[in-house]
């Protein structure tokens, strides 16, 4: 493709992808948003990480704030621009993240077609995790971190090495949790060196060299021209296998390897990225959090966190065997290094849901060039070559961005019908907290809510019992306190509410209306319904005394 009709093609994807990262962001706020709001207003507003929690009405639990600059970040977004501010700024990320993957794949592939089709699919199929969180920003990270290690490695420069240096240092106090996983991500590259030079060393025949120099050097003398007569024919050997070898690099049968001098270069790299996570106020915590985290029992409940179930996500199943398939029947050669990415991709995203976003994510580049690898093999590149062409006409621009209006449409038409705010009212309870700020006591009030909304009610300034700050409320983090498991117990009635209830001192529940525990609840004398709407109810506790005047009340 000649250069003007590149840059052509470069300005309808991008126009392409901006349509499609504004098409894919939703209006309706997860509830991570909130607190990170909250979170950010007070570090502002105290001016410290003090490493405590201020949200909870339990006293002196440990907080790592995890992703404080995100937080704080948010916050001023929030200052400047509401609720509004904050939905824009995703639109904007979501745009660049489907950028950057593009550009990433242009830079592996050199074909535009292809890179632009992949980076809508991934796009489309990653539209679950185009929220306003922090993981937003470190995919687009991640994305940056795929493309410096690629030019790096072809052309070895400090431009491409500073910036990987930096990228850690921005994890480390954007998102310290997914801090680790940037290291996992140079894992295939150093693999495939590391099996590389262990083929190339002949290591049983170096062996042999040596064992008959020893022989030489301490054995009998009549027959030291036998052992150097077998070092030569051994060096011999040696020379055929690694011309023997050469050719089969060339034109491997499966499986390509490759031994890119640069890799020693990036090692180093790796190394100085390691310190990096003590650039951040929150100490050594980037080294830890992961694991801590990875040991508690929150893991085992939280929906994301939990192993994926193939048959219940049939398009990752789909995208599994295809990939298989493509690899397995087709005469293509595979880089080692990617089927390195592939496996470990596709363990972690079986270990967790939650990873799946980063088998699509970096899955999406090893597709790309085992694409372009079957197109070299059966001369399909000029087709794709003309169909860019195409795109760049003004018929093929015009049908090329009606399609992805059309898709669009098709995805901001359901949310357009069902009327969506930024805080869906039958998920968070907004007007439950009205009731609670105009009703209730805050500084004497004990109240057990649920894990789904409890980020939503710290952000009205409503101490809360839990919220999903999970690690928070683990031994893993606060040693002797073991809430989340007691919430876990409480919601799914595997213990007696009023035991805990009274452990805790609580005063007031709110619940669903539809939960378990509200069945229990409206049945019992002990609790007096003090609100209740469509999707809320809630409770007060009653001491002893108001028990005693609500018994006489009725009388």
């Amino acid at each position: 493709m000649d250069k003007k009709t590149s840059t052509k093609f470069n300005v309808l994807a991008i126009l392409i992808l901006i349509i499609l990262g504004v098409s894919l962001t939703p209006i309706t706020f997860q509830n991570d948003t909130f607190y990170t709001v909250k979170i950010g207003e007070h570090i502002v507003n105290t001016g410290e990480i003090d490493g405590k929690d201020p949200f909870s009405w339990h006293s002196d639990l440990d907080y790592t704030y995890p992703h404080w600059l995100y937080d704080v970040i948010n916050y001023y977004i929030y200052q400047l621009g509401g609720w509004t501010g904050i939905y824009i700024t995703t639109m904007i990320l979501a745009c660049i993240l489907a950028i950057s993957i593009y550009v990433t794949n242009v830079k592996l592939s050199k074909n535009h077609f292809i890179s632009l089709l992949l980076t809508v699919g991934v796009m489309y199929f990653m539209k679950a995790y185009i929220t306003a969180r922090a993981q937003l920003v470190t995919f687009i990270l991640f994305v940056l971190t795929i493309y410096l290690i690629e030019k790096f490695l072809e052309k070895r420069k400090l431009k491409y090495a500073i910036p990987l240096i930096i990228i850690p240092i921005i994890i480390a106090n954007i998102h310290l949790a997914v801090w680790p996983f940037y290291f996992v991500l140079y894992i295939p590259y150093i693999a495939e060196y590391i099996v590389c030079a262990v083929v190339d060393a002949d290591i049983i025949l170096r062996l042999k060299i040596l064992w008959n120099r020893i022989c030489i050097h301490i054995g009998k003398k009549s027959k030291r021209e036998q052992h150097e007569e077998e070092i030569i024919e051994i060096k011999k050997k040696i020379e055929r296998i690694k011309i023997k070898r050469e050719e089969n690099r060339a034109n491997p049968y499966k499986i390509k390897i490759e031994r890119n001098k640069n890799i020693k270069y990036l090692v180093l790299i790796l190394l100085i990225c390691f310190f990096t996570g003590l650039c951040t106020p929150l100490g050594t915590t980037p080294y830890t959090y992961l694991v801590d985290t990875m040991q508690g029992d929150s893991t085992s409940y939280i929906n994301e966190h939990l192993p994926l179930v193939l048959f219940e996500k049939k398009d990752i199943l789909c995208i599994i065997g295809a990939i298989i398939a493509m690899i397995m029947l087709l005469n293509i050669k595979v880089k080692l290094r990617d089927l390195f990415f592939l496996g470990g991709l596709i363990i972690l995203a079986l270990m967790s849901r939650r990873q799946v976003s980063m088998f699509l994510l970096i899955g999406v580049f090893v597709v790309n060039r085992l694409i372009n690898i079957f197109l070299d093999e059966y001369r399909g590149q000029e087709e794709m070559k003309q169909i860019a062409k195409f795109m760049t006409s003004c018929i093929g621009s015009i049908l090329s961005v009606s399609l992805i209006l059309l898709l669009g449409t098709k995805l901001v038409k359901p949310r357009i019908e069902a009327k969506d705010t930024f805080i869906d009212e039958s998920t968070y309870p907004v007007a439950a907290c009205d009731f609670i700020l105009e009703n209730v006591d805050l500084q004497n009030m004990r109240i057990y809510n649920e894990y789904n909304y409890g980020s939503y009610m710290l952000y009205r300034d409503i101490p809360v019992f839990i919220d999903s700050r999970a690690d928070l409320y683990t031994p893993e983090f606060n040693p002797g306190v073991d809430i989340f498991t007691d919430f876990i117990n409480i919601s799914n009635i595997s213990t007696y509410y009023e035991n805990k209830f009274e452990e805790y001192k609580i005063t007031h529940v709110i619940v669903y209306k539809n939960a378990k525990l509200n069945m229990f609840l409206s049945r019992d004398e002990n609790y007096k319904k003090l609100y209740s709407d469509d999707h809320f109810v809630f409770y007060e506790r009653l001491s002893e005394t108001q028990k005693v005047e609500e018994s006489n009340g009725e009388k």
